[in-house]
Formats: structure tokens, C-alpha cells, sequence
């Protein structure tokens, strides 16, 4: 989430936050594969990433606050590149970072564009196939 806000605010490449987080004391606690994967695919497929949220979203990606934007760009991408992980707990654990980080109702927000996603992409997951 941290890495995406700063890729968001500083326009560097993601490469350089990478770095930068590597470069931190609680780079150890982090899944590096995971982290690495996932920085480098979000910010390599925000074009594709926001058009996702054009569609499941009543906001525009550009008028998002950038913490909302990190959430759902994370969000998104778990669902469709990371089968490996349930779609509740995708929706749950960005819900949970929206009510500890977003703005007062972005939970809700957050919770509707990636149930509306989740259709989509996990339809036979949720057995709306």
C-alpha cells in the first residue's frame, strides 16, 4: 500500500520504490516475492488496472484520493492475476485497509467496486458461473 501511494505521489519508477523499500527496516517482515510481484504487475498494468475501475466504479482513477486508488489497484489485481487468494479475503482485507487508512465511507466504496469486480473475474469462484 505505502509502495503504490509513494509510486503514485513521486511518478518514479517502480524499480526505485522497490529500492527504497528494500532499503528499510521492515522490508524483512515483508513477503519479498509477493511485494516485488505485486509492485512491478500494478504499476506495469494501471492503464488496464484503471479501466477495471472505470467499469466496476462510479469514480474516475484520477479523482480517487491516492490511498483508495492503492487499495483498489491492489485489490484489483488480486483478483485477476492472484487466484491463489480467496476472493473474500481479497475483499476483506482491502475493506480493512480502507477503514483504517481511507476516508470516512471509502470502505463502502472499496467493498462495492470489488464485489462488482469479483463477478467478473471469480464468477465460478462465487458460483455465479
Amino acid at each position: 500500500m505505502q509502495a503504490l501511494y509513494q509510486w503514485q505521489l513521486s511518478g518514479y519508477p517502480w524499480q526505485d520504490v522497490y529500492q527504497q523499500f528494500a532499503a528499510g527496516d521492515d522490508f524483512g517482515k515483508l513477503d519479498r516475492d509477493y511485494f516485488r510481484d505485486g509492485l512491478m504487475q500494478i504499476t506495469e498494468a494501471s492503464e488496464s488496472l484503471d479501466q477495471e475501475l472505470r467499469r466496476h466504479g462510479e469514480i474516475p482513477p484520477e479523482r480517487l484520493d491516492p490511498v483508495e486508488r492503492g487499495i483498489l489497484l491492489v485489490g484489483l489485481w488480486e483478483l485477476m492475476r492472484r487466484g491463489d487468494v480467496p476472493y473474500r479475503v481479497v475483499i476483506n482485507e482491502a475493506v480493512e485497509l480502507a477503514k483504517r487508512f481511507g476516508g470516512t465511507d471509502s470502505h463502502k466504496f472499496v467493498n462495492a467496486v470489488l464485489d462488482r469486480a469479483s463477478m467478473v473475474h471469480r464468477g465460478p469462484e462465487r458460483g455465479a458461473a
